[in-house]
């Protein structure tokens, strides 16, 4: 079955998933050679492991398509290296519930209906349920890392519809990739010449990179070329819940009855924000001669 017969939000859905385990896998990494050490060494296997499977035509590339292009390789080395410097610092929910203002906003500012706006402030009150600031134990950095971290998401999947509505299939990921791996190597080569980086720990990093960024990053590419913006980043309502659960399968992290609130919030928020579903499939523009 080829991938246009594949409904949209089933390859949404596989792609957050994909993301999620990835994130959790990534903690022990963290632990060697922290946040922005494992947000590098994931964007370049991840470069290497699409050139080699993609192997994009150079050629292809207009002087028009390179401020996109390196627009997204950049938004998606920041926000990777934020989400991770989140989550070493807060539970994987609820960094994904606070990552994920970002998106479910671009949805609200690209909505015709003003009321939409109405929905990130209901997600926003489902955060404050999950970080609990009553409780006196707020990690502000972390949630400034998660903070920037949706900043990023949301300006990703403007620009990932935009390069897959010019370049065939993954090959737009496969030039943006690079692109991220340059930009997180100021951060993160230090942390890892500084760290621990043994072989296991270069190992894992390089089978996540598999899940994350190249099959997951890729899923959402071909999602989002068959999605409007508000489909797809209120769609993404279910992500949070997803974190909760893969943090609670794979990093026994355990929300309390108020913070299951929080997470219920904000998925209602992204699913009553929603509205239209698809969109038409975009032309590939042929690729440029010379």
């Amino acid at each position: 079955m080829s991938a246009s017969k594949v409904p949209a939000w089933s390859l949404a859905v596989a792609a957050m998933l994909l993301i999620q385990l990835s994130n959790a896998l990534s903690v022990e990494v963290i632990e060697h050679v922290g946040a922005a050490g494992t947000a590098w060494l994931r964007m370049c296997f991840g470069a290497m492991i699409l050139w080699a499977i993609v192997r994009p035509s150079l050629r292809s590339i207009r002087r028009a398509d390179l401020p996109m292009l390196l627009a997204l390789g950049a938004v998606t080395g920041l926000m990777t290296t934020f989400f991770l410097g989140a989550v070493e610092r807060i539970p994987l929910g609820t960094a994904v519930a606070i990552e994920f203002l970002g998106p479910l906003t671009v949805a609200g500012l690209t909505s015709r209906r003003r009321a939409a706006l109405a929905w990130p402030a209901l997600a926003l009150a489902g955060v404050v349920l999950l970080t609990e600031p009553w409780h006196g134990s707020i990690d502000l950095v972390g949630i400034g890392f998660a903070a920037l971290a949706g900043t990023c998401w949301g300006l990703y999947n403007v620009f990932t519809q935009l390069v897959g509505d010019r370049f065939s299939g993954i090959s737009g990921l496969a030039l943006t990739i690079p692109v991220a791996a340059v930009v997180t190597t100021a951060f993160g080569l230090p942390q890892v010449v500084g760290g621990d980086p043994t072989w296991g720990t270069v190992l894992l990093a390089a089978g996540i990179a598999l899940i994350a960024p190249v099959i997951s990053f890729g899923l959402e590419m071909l999602a989002l070329r068959r999605m409007t913006h508000t489909a797809f980043g209120t769609l993404l309502a279910i992500e949070p819940a997803f974190g909760i659960v893969i943090g609670l399968l794979i990093l026994s992290q355990t929300p309390t009855v108020v913070q299951l609130a929080g997470i219920a919030l904000v998925v209602v928020a992204g699913a009553a924000a929603q509205r239209g579903g698809t969109r038409a499939l975009a032309p590939e523009t042929p690729p440029q001669t010379t």
